[in-house]
Order: C-alpha cells, then sequence, then structure tokens
C-alpha cells in the first residue's frame, strides 16, 4: 500500500458545502470525493502536459496539414465492405 499523507487546504465554505452534498449523493466520504477529485484533475492535467509537449508547439493547420499529406500517399482501392467507407 501506498504511504499516506495529510494534506491540509483551505476552501471557500460554499465549495466545502457543494463537495459534501456530492458525497453524500454519491454514499462516499468527503475525504474519497477529493482524492477522486484531485486524481482526476491531476490525470487531465499531465494528459495536457502530455500533448503540448508531443505537438511541439505546432498548430492545428499544420497538424492536419500533416495528415492530409500522409493520407495522400495511402492508394486507393475498392471498398469491400460498406461499413468501411469513409
Amino acid at each position: 500500500m501506498a504511504k499516506r499523507s495529510v494534506l491540509t487546504i483551505r476552501v471557500p465554505e460554499d465549495l466545502k458545502l457543494r463537495m459534501e452534498r456530492l458525497a453524500q449523493s454519491q454514499g462516499v466520504s468527503l475525504n474519497q470525493l477529493a482524492l477522486y477529485a484531485f486524481s482526476r484533475e491531476a490525470s487531465e492535467i499531465e494528459t495536457q502536459m502530455f500533448f503540448t509537449r508531443r505537438l511541439g508547439g505546432r498548430s492545428r493547420t499544420d497538424i492536419l496539414k500533416s495528415f492530409d499529406e500522409l493520407m495522400a500517399k495511402v492508394p486507393a482501392r475498392d471498398v469491400v465492405d460498406e461499413t468501411d467507407r469513409l
């Protein structure tokens, strides 16, 4: 099991009340809901950082242009199954 530590945060009272209501409606403790929310948001931020690094500052237009150039290299072929048609 991972080592646990305590994190104390200060939040506005209205946010705390919202989180308590959400936790109650989900049948979990406030701690479990907060842990879930932190984990989910951390994953979202890490994913965004990954794609930002991966794209290397290229614009959407540049990426789509590269994709179109790559697809132009794929030879045309007859569609055997209608579900394969774009």
